[in-house]
């Protein structure tokens, strides 16, 4: 073990926190309304009682960004964690497809999933973990039957800590002490992560508004009669059958 200093942990984070910026722009200039419409429940929106063709766009704007910001800062946090875990006990992405990193601690080698949350994924999702996990093993037996292996499933943040028999669940501070053997790294993390966030907030919310407003404009030329919302257009727009399933 090989103890990261938190400046290093801190020009990381500075070094690639841009990018998670710079993508949470891209996707909100690269947006299209007509992308986002088909993949929100109209109904919700009528039954919240929305009247107002901005109000409709931004709770459409806000739900459809919330989503795809967790994804993209998912993403770098996992690519964190790699880091700190490389840096500290030599940790290497694995061979074996699905999983993340591969490191040995105390006699053991982990094979870990890095995730963001502990609510990542669905049943499906899970299973195909598990799978990862056995089939890594076994190749890792292939060679060495009795080396000893365990399956990690870490998450970013959270409280869960549980053992699943096969691969054990653990998140938040655990997984960040478990990967660099630093108990206050999870904290130490916090002030890095806000380099030159206001500035880029910023740039961030004059793109919002303009794409607010074009979508509003949009909106109203599309979905609106006499400036009151179509609902039966905008349900129809995102579950009306296709033509050609029409004529069957």
């Amino acid at each position: 073990m090989t103890p990261i200093p938190l400046s290093e942990v801190a020009q990381f984070v500075e070094e690639n926190i841009g990018r998670f910026h710079e993508r949470r722009l891209e996707r909100l200039q690269n947006l299209k309304l007509k992308e986002v419409l088909k993949r929100k429940n109209p109904y919700l929106f009528k039954a919240k009682n929305i009247h107002v063709a901005h109000d409709l766009v931004k709770s459409l704007l806000d739900a459809f960004l919330s989503s795809q910001e967790e994804t993209v800062f998912g993403e770098f946090l996992e690519q964190l964690a790699i880091f700190v875990c490389k840096r500290v006990y030599g940790g290497r992405k694995s061979s074996s497809e699905g999983i993340d990193l591969e490191f040995e601690k105390d006699g053991v080698v982990y094979l870990v999933s890095v995730k963001s949350g502990p609510n990542w994924g669905n049943s499906e999702q899970i299973k195909k973990m598990r799978l990862a996990f056995q089939k890594a093993i076994k190749t890792l037996r292939t060679n060495q039957p009795k080396i000893n292996v365990q399956a990690v499933n870490g998450c970013c943040y959270g409280k869960e800590y549980r053992d699943h028999g096969d691969y054990i669940k653990m998140c938040g501070q655990e997984f960040w002490t478990f990967i660099s053997g630093n108990e206050r790294l999870y904290l130490d993390i916090i002030e890095p992560l806000g380099h030159r966030a206001k500035e880029r907030n910023e740039a961030f919310q004059r793109e919002y508004a303009r794409i607010i407003n074009l979508f509003t404009d949009e909106f109203s030329r599309d979905f609106c009669q006499d400036g009151i919302i179509d609902w039966e257009k905008l349900v129809a727009f995102n579950s009306e059958k296709k033509e050609s399933e029409k004529k069957n």
